[in-house]
């Protein structure tokens, strides 16, 4: 587990290389076809070599959820488990982690109308409005959601109107569910980081330069798509969608989105300080000798 640009997906193909593992992403956007450039996804070469599951699972004109994410991965958990390998799961989509160790609430589905009215809301008085009502509503799950995260505010409404609860206390009962595995939690954290935002930069810039932009405009002509749609919520791909409705302009774009990459990147370190993995391992992922550390310990936690 890391936030982005903490060098996941390099140390899993060292401890793939290694160990009997076999790597099961943990990326809520990797699942889209299509989506490759934006995502960081692996190459095909890269692929060939070590293969990742649960990548390219839907289009982008799809809906994937936690709950989807936690039957796949258990399924995929065993059948690695019966070839006598070891489940790798890397990423970080945090919620995902949480959910397949915790289990999720029962929460009620999408309501068509309540989510219509107020996305009409929004448009009259936008959503900081629509965040305020909600931290009159339920203050402690306003408090984790961006005035601006238009879909976190809108399932938080959703979920207070259709059960008269606040999302938070619904949480705090979830049940409780125990992974039928013996779990090593391994947490990538920069020991700077100044030094993480140099990385994401540098990414996103490298993004851009291979076509992240032509890569938005293919999936917008081969599916419908808006910089609202779930897909293209995800980091970068929202912004390039701005970029491509002449919304803002190129230096906008840039800058939008290492921004926003940057608060995704605080947010997964929020989860991380606060996710509940018992005996989390901790690795700097500035060190020069993270790959040969972490597999060190992996050997020694094995042998044990």
């Amino acid at each position: 587990m890391g936030p982005t640009t903490s060098g996941k997906s390099q140390i899993a193909i060292e401890i793939a290389d290694r160990f009997p593992v076999e790597i099961i992403s943990v990326d809520s956007a990797q699942v889209y076809r299509h989506m490759n450039i934006g995502t960081a996804k692996p190459s095909d070469a890269i692929l060939q070599q070590t293969p990742h599951h649960l990548i390219d699972l839907i289009n982008p004109d799809q809906a994937y959820s936690a709950a989807q994410f936690c039957t796949d991965a258990l399924s995929m958990m065993q059948t690695i488990s019966s070839r006598n390998h070891i489940p790798l799961l890397v990423g970080g989509t945090m919620l995902y982690f949480q959910a397949l160790k915790q289990g999720l609430a029962v929460l009620p589905a999408a309501d068509h109308q309540l989510r219509k009215t107020f996305e009409q809301q929004a448009l009259e008085s936008g959503w900081p409005a629509l965040h305020q009502h909600l931290a009159e509503l339920d203050p402690q799950t306003a408090s984790r959601i961006q005035p601006t995260d238009s879909q976190r505010i809108q399932r938080a409404l959703e979920i207070f109107y259709l059960t008269q609860k606040p999302m938070s206390e619904i949480l705090q009962s979830e049940q409780s569910f125990s992974l039928p595995y013996r779990t090593i939690n391994l947490a990538l954290i920069p020991s700077d980081r100044s030094q993480l935002h140099v990385r994401i930069a540098k990414r996103f810039e490298q993004m851009l330069g291979s076509g992240l932009i032509d890569e938005v405009a293919s999936i917008r002509q081969k599916f419908p798509q808006s910089s609202s749609s779930p897909s293209m919520r995800c980091v970068g791909y929202r912004q390039t969608c701005q970029y491509l409705d002449r919304e803002i302009d190129s230096i906008e774009l840039h800058d939008s989105g290492i921004a926003a990459t940057r608060q995704l990147a605080k947010r997964q370190l929020t989860w991380l300080r606060n996710i509940k993995w018992s005996d989390s391992h901790v690795f700097d992922c500035l060190e020069n000798q993270l790959a040969t550390n972490v597999c060190r310990f992996l050997h020694d936690t094995m042998k044990s």
